[in-house]
């Protein structure tokens, strides 16, 4: 029964994760809104090696509308905005031998849907994996058979993957309806 315990733990921790990844590709799903977590996947060379931007420079949101970027050492001022500018953000950095600016325009309504679209992808990718991993939960649950566990402690722990399943997926649509909300909103 404990190893019923130990795979069931193990299930959960694995959702927690892929919970926590659709989180991460969320934030990099602009809203309309400046964020500092948009920039989060930029790598800026920094004396030949690939550094994430925020450990250059400080990162912050000033108004709604704007992120500015300030590079710890003013001659990186150059990396960084063409480290932005290959992001395929689609924003175009100001520079003004200081700090960088980028302007976040408004969305209009047929981005805000292909945002939409985007995000339903994200989260269809999360229910995979969140329904994978009660697939290999229930195998592994199922082999304990040949160790000698009964059947109806091998059918209750299937009913625990299923009803653990069920809750990440609830979760799952719940930061879809935030995200979704989020974007729609103006």
């Amino acid at each position: 029964m404990e190893d019923i315990e130990l795979y069931l733990e193990d299930a959960k921790d694995t959702m927690e994760k892929a919970l926590k990844h659709l989180a991460i590709e969320l934030t990099k799903i602009r809203a309309g809104k400046a964020s500092p977590d948009m920039l989060n996947g930029i790598q800026v060379e920094y004396y030949g090696s690939m550094t994430p931007l925020n450990q250059v420079a400080s990162v912050n949101t000033p108004d709604a509308r704007t992120i500015a970027i300030k590079p710890f050492e003013r001659k990186t001022i150059g990396d960084v905005e063409k480290a932005i500018r290959n992001s395929n953000l689609g924003l175009a950095p100001m520079n003004d031998g200081e700090t960088i600016r980028l302007s976040i325009p408004p969305l209009t309504e047929e981005r805000r849907r292909d945002l939409v679209k985007k995000v339903k992808q994200e989260v269809e990718v999360a229910k995979v994996n969140i329904r994978n991993i009660r697939k290999d939960t229930n195998e592994d649950i199922r082999k304990l058979t040949k160790e000698g566990v009964s059947e109806d402690a091998v059918k209750q722990g299937e009913e625990r993957v299923q009803k653990l399943t069920d809750s990440f997926i609830a979760r799952v649509d719940e930061v879809f309806a935030a995200k979704e909300k989020d974007i729609l909103s103006v």
